[in-house]
């Protein structure tokens, strides 16, 4: 325990022990200062217009470096109104593999700037997200990223328009688009086309999913834009849909050969996963036989396919990184539309320069 007599030196001449079983007080501080309790909090706080001798203002630092004391950080919350805390709401992004590189992105770029995450993972539980928003507000965060584990619109929950709030991921027709980060759908198909087009293809199907998604249009728009970049006149018969999935992807192998078409840009790397397996039940090589191109750059799948997938990288972490920026007024929307992130292309050994007959 400290000593209880006071002293007017050097806090380092107050004997102290380190067993102690609970956290150091404000008063414990005083006392080892030799000064009240509104100096010490007066000096803690940086109150600048405090009539505090520079002796004093030392003594009480030293106190506080010896003792290891450690500010109540919600009560500085409460007298300044903000804190060093910015809150993160998913829905399921902790528990899907690429998608937690939001979180990631996120956390590094807060640490950056001074600030820690506060993250709740809802996986969709209402009553979940509700609370964990509230939890946030009461400590006074600077602001909460509200994010979802795929690119989607959203509602925004009431309770979130009480702070300052970026959509991460996501989208509202109800808050300004201009807060909301989402990654680049369209510059990520025009990016998987042109790498089949630099490998020379002409004829070129796209597989797109069944699932209405922001991605499916966008997909298909940036599909459109590479071939007619190219002069190449867009074919509706060319483009087809399937589920997005590895079951997908081999179930549309049939309809696929029937297109004459020596190159594919399939909406995800599930989808091409399962079409690698059918062009091999049907004794076609890829790329030889066919370029295929994925979406998503799922590590787990595009890298370790044999060959190696090409395909389009979603920029999770530059996702979370931007929401952050954003957040603290670092970044800024263009225009009125959501800041679009771009999804850069990862060319492997699935693409070859094709010959035309």
């Amino acid at each position: 325990m400290i000593s209880q007599e006071k002293n007017s030196g050097s806090a380092a001449d107050i004997p102290i022990t380190t067993d102690r079983a609970h956290p150091v007080t404000l008063r414990e501080v005083a006392e080892a200062a030799g000064v009240s309790t509104a100096t010490v909090s007066l000096v803690i706080n940086k109150k600048k217009n405090a009539r505090i001798a520079d002796d004093t203002r030392q003594r009480v630092q030293e106190a506080i470096q010896l003792l290891g004391y450690r500010p109540n950080a919600m009560a500085k919350n409460l007298v300044s109104g903000t804190s060093k805390f910015i809150g993160l709401v998913a829905d399921g992004v902790a528990t899907t593999p690429f998608a937690g590189q939001i979180i990631h992105g996120a956390q590094d770029e807060a640490w950056k700037h001074g600030y820690a995450l506060l993250i709740a993972n809802t996986e969709g539980n209402v009553d979940l997200e509700r609370d964990a928003i509230a939890m946030m507000l009461e400590y006074k965060v600077r602001g909460i990223l509200y994010s979802t584990w795929f690119h989607r619109a959203t509602e925004v929950p009431e309770t979130l328009r009480e702070s300052d709030f970026v959509l991460v991921n996501c989208f509202s027709p109800d808050s300004p688009a201009s807060r909301a980060v989402v990654p680049d759908e369209a510059q990520g198909g025009k990016s998987a086309t042109e790498i089949l087009l630099r490998g020379g293809h002409r004829r070129i199907a796209f597989i797109n999913t069944t699932t209405p998604a922001p991605a499916k249009d966008g997909r298909l728009e940036g599909y459109r834009e590479a071939l007619e970049a190219e002069g190449i006149a867009f074919d509706p018969e060319l483009v087809m849909e399937a589920y997005p999935d590895q079951e997908g992807g081999y179930g549309a192998t049939e309809e696929l050969l029937k297109l004459n078409v020596s190159a594919v840009y399939c909406y995800n790397d599930r989808m091409a996963m399962g079409l690698y397996d059918g062009l091999r039940e049907h004794g076609l090589a890829i790329p030889e036989d066919m370029a295929v191109v994925g979406f998503d750059n799922q590590e787990v799948i595009a890298a370790h396919l044999r060959p190696p997938l090409s395909t389009v990288s979603l920029p999770h972490y530059e996702l979370g990184a931007a929401g952050v920026r954003m957040l603290l007024g670092l970044d800024q929307a263009a225009g009125d539309g959501p800041v679009k992130i771009a999804c850069p292309a990862v060319e492997r050994a699935s693409v070859a320069v094709h010959t035309a007959a």
